[in-house]
């Protein structure tokens, strides 16, 4: 009978080394994860502050209808049910739709949200094309309600997360999706309302997070 080759002491230092190497790199991505997720905090800060400032230059009763669709959303998932479901379909919809580049499959779905985008270009094609009048003020609720359906579940998912032992992913990764959601938003708004500025926005939003970076910095350098 032929005798079964035993692994050499050699193939087990190597892959003990190459365990340990695995998990140290493990380590110092999730810490650098960490600084980025850091260092976007003051955005996340910015762009919130920039665009209720520029919100404010809209009309109060869209404001309402905005802040009405994003509280019905809370109170829906914190009260009566958690729509889960729709958020689901939604994840898989731009699953389908990125099916062609594989690495952005895994990011999109958190990304981008999908039912505030489709909501706009119904609205564009009522609006613009079939000349269909009175109906913002539902669109802007949907707004509302569609994002912040798109961020709790996002962050929810980000969180669930394992692994995350210093929640790196968590930090980084929903400062990053909140930071390109109220981007999209403002881009949104900026091209419904005449009022709503995008380059404002955008130039309140740098101006700001550049005062908190430059604070920091004094704090701890000078």
């Amino acid at each position: 009978m032929e005798k079964k080759e035993s692994p050499s002491l050699l193939d087990t230092n190597v892959g003990t080394v190459k365990s340990k190497l695995g998990v140290f790199g493990s380590r110092v991505f999730s810490v650098i994860k960490l600084v980025l997720g850091i260092a976007l905090l003051p955005f996340v800060y910015s762009f919130t502050r920039s665009f209720l400032y520029e919100f404010n230059a809209v009309d109060a009763a869209f404001q309402q209808y905005f802040w009405a669709g994003v509280i019905s959303l809370l109170l829906v998932y914190l009260f009566v049910w958690e729509p889960a479901v729709i958020y689901g379909r939604g994840y898989r919809l731009v699953e389908l739709i990125f099916a062609f580049f594989k690495p952005l499959v895994k990011v999109a779905p958190y990304l981008l949200p999908i039912y505030t985008i489709v909501l706009f270009l119904l609205f564009v094609i009522l609006f613009y094309i079939f000349r269909v009048g009175d109906c913002l003020s539902y669109f802007v609720f949907l707004f509302g309600f569609s994002l912040a359906l798109h961020l709790v579940f996002s962050a929810k998912a980000i969180r669930g997360r394992k692994g995350d032992s210093l929640k790196a992913n968590y930090i980084f990764g929903f400062s990053f999706v909140y930071i390109l959601n109220i981007f999209l938003l403002a881009l949104i708004l900026n091209l419904i309302f005449n009022r709503f500025s995008l380059v404002n926005f955008l130039n309140n939003s740098f101006q700001l997070a550049a005062s908190v970076f430059r604070a920091v910095f004094r704090q701890f350098f000078l």
